[in-house]
C-alpha cells in the first residue's frame, strides 16, 4: 500500500515547483524592456544597422581645392529649440525634416534664409515594423501604387523649399524594387534628388536611381549612432578621411545635444580640412 505521508510530501513538492516556475516566468516578463513606440511627440530616431555598411564608392575625382563634405541633420521638425542652435552655425549644413511635423515649415523657412538645403525626411517601413513605427506619413510595404503615390505627394506638399529626399528607417521598403521605382519616379517628376540613408545592406536605391537617372548619393557615415562625444568625434574624423580619399562624403547626424556640441567644437577643424556644402552638391546621376 502507498504511504499517505509520502504522497502528501510528493504533492507539496509538486505544488512548490509549480510556484517556482510561475515566479520565474513572471519576473522574466517584467525584466524585458518593451520596444519603444511613438505615441505623440517626435517620432523615434533612426534604427541603425547592426553592422557597418560600406556604400558603393564612386570613382575618386581630381579636385582643385578642398574635398566636399555634406552634413545632414535628420529628424528635424519637432524641436524648434535645437533647430535654432544648429541654425547658429557659421557653416553650411542640410536639414532633413519630417513631413507634417509641427515646426517643419518654420524650420525650413529659416534654413532657406541661410541658404541651406532642405530635404524631406521620408518615413519608410523598417523590417521591425509594426513593433517599430516609422511615424506619420510612412511609406509601407503593403501599400498599393496608388496609396503610395498619394502618401508621398502629401508628404512632399507638407514642406516648402525641399530639394531632395532621404529615407527615415526603411530597411524593408528600400529592398522592394517596385516600391523604390514608384517613389523615385515621383521624385524625378519633381526634379528632386534622393540620398539613401543606407539602413540595410540589401538596399536597392542605387540601382533604382541608375535606372531612372535621378541625382543620387549614399550616406557614408552616421555621426552619432552612439551618443558619445568621443565616438562622434571619431566619426567626424572618419568622414573627413573618406572625403580626402574620394573627393566628397556625406555624414548624417541627429538633433542630439551631444551632436550639436561636438560639431560646434569641431567646425574650425572641419572648415580647414574640407569644404562644407549643401547636400545638393554631392548628388550625381549614375552613368
Amino acid at each position: 500500500m502507498l504511504n499517505i505521508r509520502n504522497l502528501r510530501k510528493a504533492g507539496m513538492g509538486i505544488f512548490l515547483l509549480a510556484l517556482l516556475v510561475i515566479a520565474v516566468g513572471y519576473f522574466s516578463h517584467c525584466s524585458r524592456v518593451p520596444e519603444k513606440k511613438t505615441s505623440g511627440g517626435s517620432p523615434r530616431f533612426e534604427i541603425y544597422p547592426k553592422e557597418e555598411i560600406v556604400p558603393d564608392r564612386r570613382i575618386p575625382e581630381p579636385r582643385p581645392s578642398l574635398p566636399k563634405v555634406a552634413i545632414i541633420i535628420d529628424d528635424m521638425g519637432y524641436d524648434s529649440f535645437t533647430a535654432e542652435k544648429f541654425l547658429n552655425f557659421d557653416a553650411v549644413i542640410t536639414f532633413s525634416i519630417f513631413p507634417h511635423s509641427p515646426s517643419g515649415k518654420t524650420i525650413a523657412g529659416k534654413a532657406r534664409a541661410k541658404g541651406w538645403d532642405i530635404m524631406l525626411h521620408l518615413p519608410m517601413e523598417p523590417v521591425e515594423y509594426p513593433a517599430v513605427d516609422p511615424g506619420p506619413g510612412a511609406i509601407l510595404a503593403a501599400m498599393t501604387p496608388e496609396q503610395l503615390v498619394l502618401r508621398l505627394e502629401s508628404n512632399l506638399d507638407s514642406l516648402p523649399f525641399i530639394k531632395g529626399v532621404n529615407n527615415h528607417m526603411g530597411s524593408k521598403v528600400t529592398t522592394i524594387p517596385h516600391q523604390m521605382y514608384k517613389i523615385l519616379s515621383v521624385l524625378k517628376k519633381r526634379r528632386l534628388f534622393f540620398i539613401d540613408s543606407l539602413t540595410t545592406v540589401d538596399s536597392l536605391c542605387r540601382s533604382s536611381a541608375r535606372l531612372l537617372q535621378i541625382p543620387f548619393a549614399q550616406r557614408d557615415v552616421f555621426l552619432d549612432h552612439i551618443q558619445d562625444a568621443d565616438v562622434i568625434r571619431r566619426q567626424i574624423v572618419r568622414l573627413m578621411r573618406i572625403a580626402d580619399d574620394y573627393g566628397e562624403a556625406i555624414g548624417i547626424g541627429h538633433p542630439y545635444e551631444v551632436t550639436y556640441h561636438v560639431l560646434q567644437k569641431m567646425l574650425p577643424e572641419l572648415k580647414k580640412r574640407v569644404r562644407l556644402v549643401p547636400a545638393s552638391e554631392v548628388v550625381h546621376t549614375i552613368g
